[in-house]
């Protein structure tokens, strides 16, 4: 029954994105869903990264030696001047393991 899950779960993950990235099905969104699907990134990702950044466990991270919440304001304010992914992540995550050897 588990597996059974797993496999039709699999199947609706696929069918579900094969709708919105094959080329031939004509499926089009519109310019506020478009604008509404945009926020979904950010949100996911301060989802996951929120608790991650905030918590140690059960217990919240004293913010003065929080090396997460200072490499995710380093990576922040690099993304926003350099636009460059690629950059933002080698030069935050150096940051971090920087961060990390002090405290």
């Amino acid at each position: 029954m588990i597996w059974l899950t797993i496999v039709l779960m699999g199947v609706i993950l696929f069918f579900n994105r094969y709708c919105f990235l094959a080329p031939n099905l004509p499926v089009r969104l519109s310019q506020r869903m478009r604008t509404l699907l945009s926020f979904s990134v950010p949100a996911v990702l301060t989802a996951i990264s929120g608790p991650i950044i905030a918590f140690n466990g059960d217990e919240w991270r004293p913010v003065v030696e929080n090396p997460y919440l200072w490499g995710a304001l380093f990576a922040i304010v690099l993304a926003y001047f350099l636009r460059n992914m690629l950059v933002v992540v080698v030069l935050s995550m150096l940051m971090f393991i920087l961060l990390r050897t002090v405290w």
